[in-house]
């Protein structure tokens, strides 16, 4: 059998792969023509962020097993795998930790202006600091998390620590589920309204697509702080900058875009009240090699022991009745 791994992975997943004892190989281009032809008689795929879609797809004839070295799948043509028996597993327990932790220094360092300050001291201000603009706590403040899976479990934990008040919206998860974590749970519009700190853990899809536009800003705080590490999309990136620059909201935070990379002269890089990072929230060291181990034992086991896999981490486990 042989395994195709498309881009980089930390060394402890390739280990697992050669283990196996497998055909393994690295795939470096990442060109349709090429992948076409790589791929048409692997057996599993472990994939990072390159799209797999059918024109891909439809020429992998003993494709069993694709493990997306991440949460999302959006880059995988779903419909085709479900279609063709094809499993899809995804490295669900890996990053709710380390993107929890993204979240919260994302609110602390905006709402403690931890940017303005710095700037200050190393322009030799230091005397001025009280030409600083005034910044906020997490103690005692209201936080919304849309989006109740484990990541956002991760981070009303974290939140719970400092003292906040925990608010969630998921529409797919019981109340009861929540209030047993010491969340409220809340509609939407009811906790963006109350809201000082929001931040978004819900998948890209038709559903969730402009989850927050134009509408939304107009009914959050002004004080606010928004915060997305989901997908680029979930956030309408205009109505964001017109959210900036009426002063809508206090601050946000951007992990992901609609565009990735963004275009050299998009508009939100002129706020000073922003952060932007490139998709790599869920990437630090601890991250990156839990992710490979769990997306190279996904394959691994899935086509030689499936008894030793986690079906939670097979999206299409039912399609394909495992």
């Amino acid at each position: 059998m042989k395994i195709s791994v498309i881009g980089e992975i930390h060394s402890s997943g390739w280990e697992i792969l050669k283990k196996s004892k497998f055909e393994v190989f690295e795939i470096k281009n990442f060109e349709v023509n090429n992948l076409q032809q790589e791929l048409k008689d692997v057996d599993g795929i472990l994939l990072r962020t390159s799209k797999l879609e059918e024109d891909i797809l439809s020429k992998c004839k003993n494709l069993k097993i694709i493990a997306r070295h991440g949460v999302g799948y959006d880059n995988v043509d779903i419909d085709y795998l479900n279609k063709n028996n094809i499993a899809l597993s995804i490295t669900g327990t890996s990053n709710a930790v380390t993107v929890a932790e993204y979240v919260l220094t994302s609110f602390l360092s905006l709402a403690r202006k931890i940017s303005f300050a710095d700037k200050l001291v190393k322009e030799g201000r230091f005397k001025e600091k009280k030409t600083l603009p005034d910044f906020f706590e997490l103690y005692e403040k209201k936080v919304l998390i849309c989006g109740f899976g484990r990541i956002g479990k991760a981070v009303a934990k974290r939140c719970l620590g400092f003292e906040s008040e925990v608010y969630v919206y998921d529409p797919f998860v019981e109340d009861e589920e929540i209030k047993k974590a010491n969340c409220i749970p809340v509609e939407k519009n009811e906790g963006l309204k109350l809201a000082d700190y929001i931040t978004l853990h819900v998948p890209l899809n038709q559903n969730t697509k402009n989850f927050i536009s134009t509408n939304e800003f107009d009914i959050i705080k002004k004080t606010a702080i928004v915060v997305n590490a989901s997908r680029g999309g979930i956030i309408n990136e205009e109505a964001l900058i017109t959210a900036l620059e009426n002063n809508q909201i206090q601050a946000a935070a951007l992990d992901v875009f609609e565009k990735e990379p963004p275009p050299e002269d998009h508009r939100i890089y002129k706020f000073d009240n922003i952060l932007l990072s490139p998709h790599n929230s869920a990437l630090s060291l601890e991250c990156r090699k839990r992710m490979s181990i769990e997306a190279a034992s996904s394959i691994v086991n899935y086509l030689t022991d499936k008894e030793k896999l986690n079906l939670n981490n097979i999206v299409n486990r039912e399609k394909l009745g495992i």
